[in-house]
């Protein structure tokens, strides 16, 4: 298995503050590492050292085979950036930015214009191409300044918290533009907010609080470790609810948990489908009134809260 991304006991400290205290990352080549923590976790000082754009105290990384400290040129002419904030010049065009960056990227000058040319194309922004991006909107400044990033065509792409401050509409868009980028074999480690994003986007996930990774694992992964399935019944009085309990008490091996303000009681999954059918069927011969029958699994907000202590930092949209 190639790995394009190996970060093994990273430490950073600014003055009094230890911003990581050993953060170990692994990410095989073609796949999307999700890192979630909240605020000052050390998500960003992450990245940067991964990028080349600040030095590890001690530790060691790699990214597309090249030792992050030792070999720093050959580690950019490999990777892409997108930082929280759009990096484009607002005084030139959305065509004139990414001319300029083919340009630094010695592309030569016929090929970073059919390169900018092409990534315009591909990220809707050819009727902009000749406005100055001050005019762009949040959404078209994010989407120019992910085609920035491709210009150089790189292996790994560092996308931190590239979404954020965009409505749905533009956040679905960027979603679909860096799936295109892992169907085409480009690695990408991207930090959110959004456990959603995290969610539909990555591969496996790692949790960072306090400078140090505190768990990592696929979605499911995450998510089984705070507990598996549950039925969710809502009924239609709460009168109901005491025999409700008393039956699906009877079906499953968990203890019932009610909500009386909704008139809903939940049983844990631990028998699978037999436990949904035993249940449907124990319900039906009761004669309830059943206005809700579903089953629930944990979330990503679940896995956070369980893991940090607190719920992931909701990220305001204008």
């Amino acid at each position: 298995m190639d790995i394009a991304i190996q970060a093994e006991g990273l430490r950073k400290r600014y003055g009094d503050h230890e911003a990581l205290r050993g953060v170990d990352i692994t990410v095989p080549a073609g796949e999307v590492l999700g890192v979630l923590g909240p605020n000052g976790a050390g998500k960003t000082t992450t990245v940067r050292i991964l990028a080349t754009l600040l030095e590890a105290d001690s530790g060691r990384a790699s990214v597309a085979g090249f030792d992050v400290t030792k070999q720093p040129r050959q580690v950019r002419g490999r990777i892409g950036l997108t930082g929280q904030y759009a990096a484009v010049d607002e005084r030139l065009t959305g065509r004139e930015n990414l001319r300029l960056i083919g340009t630094l990227y010695r592309l030569g000058r016929k090929a970073a214009k059919a390169r900018a040319d092409a990534l315009l194309e591909r990220f809707e922004l050819t009727e902009a191409a000749d406005r100055p991006v001050k005019t762009y909107s949040g959404g078209m400044r994010r989407r120019l300044d992910l085609a920035a990033s491709l210009i150089g065509e790189p292996a790994v792409l560092f996308l931190d918290e590239p979404t954020t401050g965009l409505d749905l509409t533009s956040r679905l868009a960027l979603w679909e533009m860096i799936r295109e980028q892992v169907g085409n074999g480009v690695t990408v480690l991207l930090t959110t907010q959004y456990l959603e994003e995290a969610d539909q986007l990555a591969d496996r996930i790692a949790v960072i609080d306090g400078g140090q990774v505190i768990a990592d694992g696929t979605p499911d992964e995450l998510k089984g470790k705070v507990g598996g399935e549950r039925l969710q019944v809502t009924v239609g009085s709460r009168a109901q609810l005491p025999e409700v309990v008393r039956v699906l008490a009877g079906v499953s091996a968990g203890s019932p948990t009610v909500d009386e303000a909704a008139c809903g009681v939940s049983i844990p999954l631990l028998d699978g489908i037999s436990a949904i059918a035993g249940a449907a069927s124990a319900l039906e011969s009761l004669g309830v009134e059943v206005t809700d029958f579903g089953v629930s699994r944990p979330s990503l907000d679940d896995v956070f809260l369980a893991l940090t202590g607190r719920s992931a930092a909701p990220v305001r949209t204008p």
